[in-house]
């Protein structure tokens, strides 16, 4: 079975944590439970699911604390990435998802609920996508579309995570690891997505 992993555009490095698949672009302002991603270099490409690549020599990891959430997140936008691409099945990616680098210190419940609530309900959140992008679903970057149905999925059914929270981590995750300005659609349609589904949250917020 093939796992594909998201290939890099300019400037972008793998984190510490997730490089075996995704790049890692400059920092943006960010959550404060987020951290800085590391140094901008040019990662090699993985060859195999069991054989990750390993970052340039030049690659400088953070050293900034991450919490296991950002980290779930993190991986949860692998797997997602995983089963966009590839078709694979769902706990075929978890299980190789789980044996990365770094994977221990994250959220395992959190990215559980991430990835198989989105593998679950992927054609509803792409009911909810569809009408807030001014594209075919299938010219979204894979990138993008992940971290769309991670945010979705979020400000749905985790809330126990403030909007801003979902939002913040999903454009932090945008940043890193899609494209140039990948990041404001990624925001424009989770703002939208958020006005519906945490309309109480919200409003009460704006009342304060």
């Amino acid at each position: 079975m093939k796992h594909t992993a998201p290939q890099p555009s300019e400037q972008e490095t793998p984190t510490a944590e997730v490089q075996a698949a995704l790049p890692t672009a400059a920092p943006g302002p960010h959550d404060p439970t987020t951290s800085t991603p590391s140094t901008p270099s040019t990662p090699s490409t993985p060859s195999t699911p069991s054989t990750p690549s390993t970052p340039s020599t030049h690659s400088t990891p953070s050293k900034t604390h991450k919490s296991a959430r950002t980290r779930s997140r993190e991986f949860a936008l692998q797997a997602l990435y995983q089963l966009i691409v590839s078709h694979n099945d769902p706990f075929d990616i978890d299980l190789f998802t789980q044996d990365l680098v770094g994977f221990k210190k994250a959220d395992l419940a959190h990215y559980r609920a991430i990835l198989h609530g989105c593998a679950r309900e992927r054609d509803a959140l792409d009911a909810l996508i569809t009408p807030l992008i001014d594209r075919p679903l299938s010219d979204l970057s894979p990138i993008e579309r992940a971290v769309m149905w991670l945010g979705v999925y979020e400000l749905e059914h985790c809330l126990d995570v403030p909007w801003r929270v979902v939002l913040n981590e999903a454009i932090e995750l945008a940043k890193s690891f899609g494209g140039t300005d990948g990041h404001k659609y990624v925001n424009a349609v989770l703002n939208k997505v958020a006005l519906t589904l945490r309309a109480s949250e919200i409003g009460a917020q704006a009342r304060a």
